[in-house]
């Protein structure tokens, strides 16, 4: 039998801190940071987007500081662990000039090695976040990239994640799914599929006790859906199929991935989207849902804090803050570049519309050196091998079909797609696992960065360096609570 490693001593949400800290992908939100904000009595949340790939690259370079080997000693599913290490892990690391091996793409039926490595990295990161101390730990998933979550948001259910977050789309199957899970049955998620036609349905499932035994026990964590409307947040409540435990209410400011502007997409003079009333929620109008909620986007000031409990809120996740701390994800290069380019008063943050392949607007710090500069993009051999952006598309036989805009214009053109979409759009899972210092080696150089940030980037910075060129996570925390 199985058992999951004990939550925060099942915490209801209403007993979910105030400050929940983002869980920025790709690995920014690691469990290093995450477990530093829960030390402090908050709350830590990790990325679960493409955690597969970060740990995958890892273990080819060694697992210098062993967290990873550690945490996998007590995965319940020892032989799983054993073909991990056996397919990646690199005593002493790889040459640090030869690529890395790559993970296969996730398609409808998956192959069993993937779905291992997923259910593995999954808890190792939950379970590494969540060590010696007793604060909740989350962990976030983009609903864009549908095809692993089943065995992401299961592998992280084995170590007792208190929270699943879930937003960049309308996470309406969430709740039911992780029910099933919970309960040992039967898992089906509906994905979307271009080109369906009047009557089709396509599905990715998991039966939970074929992958790991009849006797399989898993604890339930809280979902916490992300949303920017109060019309999404209205659709969510009507049926106890699609109803979550609390909302975590993000503003277009935000970093990452943003809700696209309701109606007609309409852009500034630098080329940017622009957000009016209508993409605005009305804050005040939750409290009256009866459902706890958290507000994010431009909300980590401390006197934004004492407004949103003034509100009715439980308090606010805060993003850009953290992701620019000594133990967030980026590598020390990315840190430092970004510090010193808003000391110089030289970076900017630019709401590019068609950057991702999602379709959703993406925030992208523009920086010389770095792939924000169509010049230094270009250079770049185009090409798709990592694949979590992919949109499944309908093929002529009824089968699922694979394509990305950001991969060769030829293959995605073959595909059925138009080379109007691949216009502008960047291979974003190759940028931000360069990023965090994991990028693919290319002719021996590593892939170039494509940093993501909130709005707020230059007066966080500012604020907390104070003068220095670093700062902590506890530092984020004393800042807020101030």
């Amino acid at each position: 039998m199985s058992s999951p490693l004990p939550a925060a001593d099942n915490l209801d949400v209403l007993d979910f801190p105030k400050i929940i800290q983002g869980g920025m992908g790709i690995a920014v939100s690691g469990y290093r940071l995450a477990n530093s904000v829960g030390k402090a009595g908050q709350m830590g949340v990790v990325s679960g987007t493409v955690i597969d790939v970060v740990h995958a690259r890892e273990l080819q370079n060694g697992d210098p500081s062993g967290d990873l080997r550690r945490a996998y000693s007590h995965f319940p599913y020892p032989q799983m662990v054993e073909n991990v290490l056996d397919t990646y892990f690199i005593k002493g690391g790889k040459d640090a000039k030869k690529p890395f091996k790559n993970v296969p793409s996730w398609e409808v039926e998956p192959p069993q090695n993937l779905v291992e490595l997923c259910l593995v990295a999954n808890f190792a990161e939950v379970f590494l976040a969540k060590e010696n101390h007793r604060s909740p730990i989350g962990i976030n998933y983009l609903e864009k990239i549908q095809l692993p979550v089943i065995v992401s948001t299961l592998g992280a259910m084995l170590a007792g994640v208190d929270a699943i977050i879930m937003g960049a789309g309308i996470p309406k199957q969430m709740p039911k799914l992780i029910r099933d899970l919970a309960r040992g049955k039967f898992a089906e998620y509906k994905i979307d599929v271009q080109g369906a036609q009047s009557g089709e349905s396509f599905s990715i499932s998991l039966d939970p006790k074929e992958v790991l035994g009849e006797e399989i026990q898993l604890m339930k964590p809280k979902f916490l859906a992300i949303i920017s409307s109060n019309t999404l947040a209205s659709f969510l409540l009507k049926d106890e199929e699609t109803k979550p435990d609390g909302f975590v209410i993000e503003l277009p400011t935000a970093g990452g991935h943003n809700s696209p502007p309701r109606g007609k997409l309409q852009l500034d003079e630098v080329g940017q989207p622009i957000y009016g009333d209508r993409d605005m929620p009305d804050l005040s109008k939750f409290k009256d849902l009866g459902i706890p909620f958290w507000i994010a986007g431009g909300w980590g000031k401390p006197t934004m804090l004492k407004d949103a409990l003034d509100l009715g809120a439980q308090g606010i996740q805060v993003g850009t803050a953290f992701a620019f701390s000594k133990e967030s994800g980026f590598s020390d290069e990315a840190k430092s570049m970004v510090i010193k380019s808003v000391k110089e008063k030289t970076a900017k943050v630019f709401t590019d519309p068609v950057a991702s392949p999602s379709g959703f607007p993406f925030k992208v710090v523009e920086m010389d050196g770095t792939a924000s500069q169509d010049e230094v993009y270009e250079d770049r051999t185009r090409v798709c091998d990592l694949g979590y952006l992919r949109s499944c598309y309908r093929k002529e036989d009824g089968t699922v079909g694979y394509r990305c805009s950001a991969e060769p214009i030829n293959a995605f053109v073959r595909k059925g797609g138009s080379q109007e979409e691949t216009i502008g759009r960047k291979c974003l899972c190759n940028a931000l696992m360069s990023n965090i210092g994991l990028g693919q080696i290319r002719k021996g150089e590593a892939e170039p960065v494509l940093i993501t940030s909130g709005d707020d980037l230059s007066e966080m910075i500012l604020t907390l360096t104070k003068g220095n060129d670093a700062y902590s996570a506890t530092d984020v925390i004393q800042y807020l609570n101030s």
